[in-house]
């Protein structure tokens, strides 16, 4: 018998005794040589290309008892199962075609029984991130559903072990992508933090998080017996007993039976639930993580989460249908206001959930009149919050600059100028944005606020003549409007100047299309306003030149060329 025989008759053997009932039957990983053994047979399997199909045969069924034995022991074992149980996955990739073996169970039972208690373990975790590279373009094949479906458990694992997996993980982010995670990824992202802080303190109150599935915790239809489950996982003591000094040194521990902690914590994909920001426990928990050092892990994932939103609105606007942009356009418009409260963290965050509503806009102008609703809901928040007058800015801008979704929506066009009209009345009724009492704020307050009241006011105007530009039924509205705005005289002369200059153009229907109209092609004519096509400067006149030298300039205009330098000679 050769050397290579005798290995594979010896390899063969330790799998074969571990399968069977044996001293290590009731925890098979605590047997160091078994893991190499798997390993070696999986190697002879690849390498003897004649008697690879036979030999997979007769290594099969050893192995795939070893793994069902693996999962079964999980609950009493005091080693990491997980690198024997990828080891095996891997084997079943490879060779589950040969013998018939669907891994579609495999794979998910390793998520659900193994990953969701070993995922904070660095090693595994690691090896986990490696194997689903290793086999992403077959798991994406053949298996599409799994990765969005345990999206919420690759999210724990990320936010644990924090930059230093990035890498590896960014390469499988895109796996988690599907039409049935699309939207519920968005805010398990936006909210990595809160998840940080709460697999921290969960550490804190139970112990090491590698061993315990922490997600078992589900919403149940007996609540009194979730409570009482949830004390004695927790506490270690029971709703009976009341066990427990109640002052706890960690006043800020969160409630486990707070519906966002049931909905952080998660293993499986289960739709977009409702993320209930205002309870109590939520407030509790966000208010300690301000008062409180923040940990190297929070900070990573600070980092970390602004630049998996780019990789997530990237494959959105690549990738993503219509639809279900157009459902996730109104989810962000809420989610604006409500983000983990570190300044650095929530300017990079909304500065990137502004940009791709934008975007979205620009790709499909139909959207503004689709969510004319949620659009004109939030410019009636406008006075609330700084980060409310922000979105209502940005949302002035697009309707203008779309035209309220195009000359096809006219009905809607007309309720988003309503909108706007109203918006415009309540600003110049009142000389600032959203105060109770003006004697009630600082100066520096009063200027910065009188300060964004004359930029809303800008947008507005803007947009208005823009809307009445594009559909010219809403003409005699918008010079009611502006004239009002002209005539107030308010204290930022910008805002009247701006409304003065509007009407002006107002008159010039030719060259107020040019500035104002729509950027996208209109009845197959392409037209960019504010922009001059020099090359047909020889045969037609050029409506745009005198904006050129507009731009508040009083005087005489400040340029010295002549036409004869800028057109083309023949």
């Amino acid at each position: 018998m050769s050397d290579r025989a005798r290995d594979w008759d010896f390899y063969l053997r330790t799998v074969s005794n571990s399968a069977r009932d044996s001293n290590f039957a009731n925890d098979p990983a605590s047997d160091p040589s078994l893991l190499h053994a798997v390993k070696k047979l999986c190697d002879f399997c690849r390498q003897e290309e004649k008697s690879s199909e036979d030999l997979v045969a007769r290594v099969y069924p050893h192995i795939n008892k070893l793994f069902q034995r693996s999962i079964a022991s999980l609950s009493q074992s005091r080693s990491s199962n997980g690198i024997l149980l990828l080891v095996i996955l891997q084997f079943f990739l490879d060779f589950g075609e040969v013998v018939l073996h669907d891994a579609d169970p495999s794979l998910r039972t390793f998520f659900r029984s193994c990953l969701s208690r070993e995922f904070a373990d660095p090693v595994v975790a690691e090896a986990t991130l490696d194997f689903l590279n290793v086999n992403k373009n077959k798991l994406l094949s053949s298996f599409p559903n799994l990765l969005p479906q345990f999206f919420p458990l690759l999210l724990k694992l990320i936010a644990w072990h924090g930059e230093k997996l990035e890498k590896p993980f960014l390469k499988v982010f895109p796996g988690l992508v599907s039409p049935g995670s699309f939207l519920p990824l968005f805010p398990s992202l936006v909210d990595l933090p809160i998840l940080v802080v709460a697999l921290e303190k969960v550490e804190r109150s139970s112990g090491s998080l590698i061993g315990s599935s922490i997600a078992s915790i589900q919403k149940s239809t007996a609540p009194e017996m979730l409570l009482a489950l949830m004390d004695e996982a927790y506490t270690g003591s029971t709703i009976g007993d009341g066990g427990g000094d109640s002052e706890s040194e960690d006043s800020s521990t969160i409630d486990v039976a707070d519906p966002l902690f049931l909905e952080l914590l998660k293993d499986e994909n289960d739709g977009l639930a409702e993320r209930h920001w205002t309870s109590p426990g939520v407030a509790a928990v966000l208010q300690a993580a301000i008062n409180s050092p923040q940990s190297d892990r929070l900070k990573q994932i600070l980092n970390m989460a602004p630049r998996l939103l780019d990789l997530y609105f990237t494959i959105a606007l690549r990738d993503a249908n219509n639809s279900l942009i157009c459902a996730l356009i109104p989810i962000l418009m809420t989610r604006n206001s409500a983000l983990f409260p570190d300044k650095n963290y929530m300017y990079e965050l909304r500065r990137r959930l502004l940009e791709f509503m934008l975007a979205a806009f620009q790709l499909s102008p139909d959207f503004i009149a689709l969510l004319k609703k949620p659009i004109i809901d939030r410019l009636g928040e406008a006075y609330d919050s700084p980060e409310k007058t922000e979105l209502a800015l940005q949302l002035c801008w697009a309707v203008g600059e779309h035209g309220g979704g195009g000359g096809t929506h006219k009905d809607a066009a007309r309720e988003l100028f309503e909108s706007l009209e109203l918006l415009l009345y309540e600003n110049l009724s009142s000389s600032r944005l959203g105060l109770r009492q003006e004697s009630a704020v600082s100066s520096d307050n009063r200027n910065f606020r009188k300060s964004s009241q004359s930029r809303l006011l800008c947008f507005v105007i803007t947009a208005i003549s823009k809307l009445a530009t594009y559909h010219r039924e809403l003409l005699p509205r918008a010079r009611v409007a502006l004239g009002k705005v002209a005539g107030s005289r308010i204290s930022d002369s910008r805002v009247w100047r701006r409304a003065r200059d509007y009407l002006g153009l107002m008159n010039e229907p030719a060259i107020c299309l040019s500035v104002l109209g729509p950027s996208r092609p209109s009845h197959g004519q392409m037209h960019y306003p504010g922009t001059v096509n020099w090359n047909e400067g020889g045969t037609k006149m050029i409506a745009h030149v005198p904006f050129y030298i507009l731009g508040e300039q009083e005087g005489p205009p400040f340029h010295d060329f002549s036409f004869s330098d800028i057109l083309p000679r023949r």
